[in-house]
């Protein structure tokens, strides 16, 4: 019979499906998790949403996910982790866990006396990735960003990680994909350090849940689980696939009021008028262009704008 998943206090047998809280140490923070034994051997698949706590349709995918799956449909195992960031949630904090006003996800792979932001990333990583063979972390627009849905993965590591990472990228069902480059403390990648082929993919947006939005993930994590072996089911026809190699972000030099001039989705040239940020007086602060030819991907839609704050993201073929 097959082995007991364990992460951290909460254990499933074979043919068991369980649900807790994964704590971590030092902290008050408790992290929701279903764990899902299949009686048949098979891959270990790990669902992470929440490290943001208002990309809402991603915590809901998981949520949904956990609540459907059946140990008698698995062969192999999951864990699925909805709300890596409880605090932040509870909040309804963008970017930052209120603990420590750090972005969790540039925190991985953790440190195990450190903050409590790394300190979750350390738990995550020790608990539940170091038992997995393929990992998808959600996320979406936070609460003040417009987005295009989009998947990707990094193109870092040992050529076979890459691989089977681009093959969860193309059987995922989101057509617009992006490499990012340089993004240390990531899950994607301290996975690629790991040896562990992990995509991103991104739905939703605005601090609202949409149906469409939850359904886009669920649909692909469930392709992914498809694939992997994980779940039954025969593979879909896959996307045509929309590839980008730069992600260039723009982020506020001033504090003040941001108009942007464009919307999501939108096709921009370099040096194309993006948007203004004016003073609490209707006076233009500072005017912002377009770095480089590229499609709008993330668009900061709150008037309020701090700086340093991320104003808008590229996707650049």
């Amino acid at each position: 019979m097959k082995r007991t998943l364990q992460v951290g206090g909460v254990a499933a047998k074979a043919g068991r499906k369980v649900a807790g809280f994964l704590e971590v140490s030092g902290t008050d923070v408790r992290m929701p998790l279903t764990l899902v034994n299949g009686i048949d051997e098979g891959k270990t698949l790990l669902i992470t949403a929440g490290i943001h706590g208002g990309e809402y349709a991603s915590i809901e995918a998981t949520i949904r996910l956990a609540a459907q799956v059946q140990t008698n449909e698995v062969s192999g195992q999951m864990i699925l982790m909805p709300l890596v960031s409880p605090e932040a949630f509870h909040a309804r904090q963008q970017y930052i866990l209120p603990a420590d006003r750090k972005n969790v996800n540039r925190q991985f792979p953790g440190n195990a006396l450190g903050t409590v932001s790394e300190r979750i990333a350390h738990t995550v990583v020790t608990h539940a990735a170091s038992q997995a063979d393929a990992w998808i972390d959600l996320h979406g627009g936070d609460i003040h960003e417009a987005l295009v849905p989009v998947v990707g993965y990094l193109e870092e590591g040992e050529p076979s990680v890459q691989r089977r990472a681009r093959e969860l990228v193309e059987v995922f069902g989101i057509e617009h994909v992006m490499h990012p480059k340089d993004l240390s403390g990531t899950t994607f990648k301290t996975a690629a350090a790991l040896g562990i082929p992990c995509i991103i993919a991104e739905a939703g947006q605005c601090g609202q849940l949409d149906e469409e939005s939850v359904q886009r993930l669920v649909r692909g994590c469930t392709k992914v689980a498809r694939h992997l072996g994980v779940l039954p089911g025969q593979p879909e026809p896959k996307v045509a696939l929309t590839v980008f190699r730069e992600y260039p972000w723009v982020r506020a030099e001033h504090a003040g009021c941001w108009h942007p001039a464009v919307r999501v989705g939108d096709t921009v040239r370099r040096g194309q008028h993006i948007g203004t940020i004016k003073d609490y007086f209707g006076m233009v602060v500072a005017e912002y262009s377009a770095p480089a030819d590229g499609m709008v991907l993330l668009l900061a839609t709150s008037l309020a704008m701090n700086a340093g704050d991320p104003l808008f993201g590229l996707g650049v073929a």
